[in-house]
């Protein structure tokens, strides 16, 4: 039976080293796509006062190699983390891929997405979602994807002399283009359509502080993941996530932090929207 809730309890969601990791993520994205999108767009006036700021160009690419090794840190250390649950939490790799509370795609995704898709036409009922909806696991593995073929390409472009020992001089060229069109792709993902999914649907408007505290009010947990609370009551083990709420005072630092992220995001797709339009080369 549920215990009646204090008002200063919630239901904890991430963990510390989550909400760590998804900060520093933050912070390395912003510093690249800032950096990155200066120099991408160096002949643009906002590209060249942006530089300014960062000391030059040349600068700004330093600190866009410093950001990229943080970025590649977290991502080791998130790996880490994931063999670290296997061992200690879920026992196999084929539970931890293929569990109940897997982060890969399975068949209640797909059902979930049509379900949205009758509910957003008035067809349906809301779908009730568990630990991860499929935009969740959509972001997740754009992650990999991005580590994968912009790292690489990075990478390729960072040490050329070690890399052209034994590739062609030409696969710099290529990298060249695949690093800047990709970081392009993944910076317009990030500021419109994770930004949507994330802060500006009707039902987290203005902003989902949920990434940085790690927990929300029970009330919003019944109704934002359903299935995964109905689950914890029958099994009894609801009141094992219940945490007590952040000090008022810490949720304005978190969300002075979370509103500089957005609004800086906000800003670069404002800049390369009129560098496409403007001034494109």
């Amino acid at each position: 039976m549920e215990r009646m809730l204090k008002e200063e309890d919630q239901v904890l969601r991430f963990s510390r080293l989550n909400r760590g990791l998804h900060i520093l993520m933050i912070i390395s994205f912003i510093s690249l796509s800032l950096t990155g999108m200066s120099l991408k767009f160096s002949y643009t006036s906002w590209a060249v006062i942006l530089s300014h700021f960062f000391g030059g160009f040349e600068a700004a690419g330093s600190i866009h190699r410093f950001a990229a090794f943080v970025m590649i840190c977290v991502f080791i250390t998130h790996i880490g983390d994931l063999i670290r649950i296997k061992r200690k939490e879920a026992g196999t790799w084929k539970k931890l891929i293929f569990g109940k509370d897997s982060i890969l795609f399975n068949k209640k995704d797909l059902e979930d997405f049509i379900g949205s898709l009758k509910w957003f036409l008035g067809k349906g009922e809301r779908p009730e979602f568990g630990r991860w909806t499929y935009w969740e696991k959509f972001d997740y593995f754009a992650v990999f994807w991005g580590m994968f073929v912009i790292g690489s390409t990075g990478l390729t472009l960072w040490f050329p002399e070690f890399f052209t020992r034994f590739m062609p001089g030409w696969v710099l060229n290529v990298a060249t283009i695949i690093h800047s069109d990709e970081a392009l792709l993944a910076t317009g993902f990030i500021f419109t359509i994770h930004f949507f999914n994330t802060h500006l649907r009707p039902e987290k408007f203005p902003m989902d502080i949920v990434i940085f505290t790690g927990r929300m009010p029970l009330e919003e947990f019944k109704i934002d993941r359903p299935q995964e609370y109905k689950e914890l009551v029958e099994k009894g083990e609801l009141e094992n996530h219940f945490v007590e709420a952040y000090q008022p005072i810490v949720i304005r630092g978190i969300k002075v932090f979370g509103w500089t992220a957005l609004s800086l995001g906000f800003f670069i797709i404002i800049w390369i929207i009129y560098a496409m339009i403007f001034s494109y080369r």
